[in-house]
């Protein structure tokens, strides 16, 4: 386990590269995080034959978007099931 450790310190570990993997870290949740969002949206189809159509179970008054300025909405849409 030492000698694991060593050579992780001495391969992998500088001060310099410590932003690198943070930033790295941050942009591939955030991807991550957003991917996910855009599969979930109501625009995306994924099971054609139970239910071909998702966008028109959005009920009136439900915010799909992920800003809405000076607009108030009832609640917000969420997605059941894949």
């Amino acid at each position: 386990m030492s000698s694991n450790l060593r050579w992780i310190r001495k391969h992998w570990y500088a001060p310099e590269a410590i932003p690198i993997y943070v930033v790295m870290g941050v942009a591939i949740g955030g991807a991550t995080w957003y991917l996910t969002r855009l599969a979930r949206s109501p625009d995306v189809v994924w099971d054609r034959k139970n239910n071909p159509t998702p966008w028109l179970n959005v009920e009136q008054g439900t915010n799909t978007k992920m800003h809405a300025v000076n607009q108030t909405f009832d609640k917000s849409y969420t997605r059941d099931k894949l």
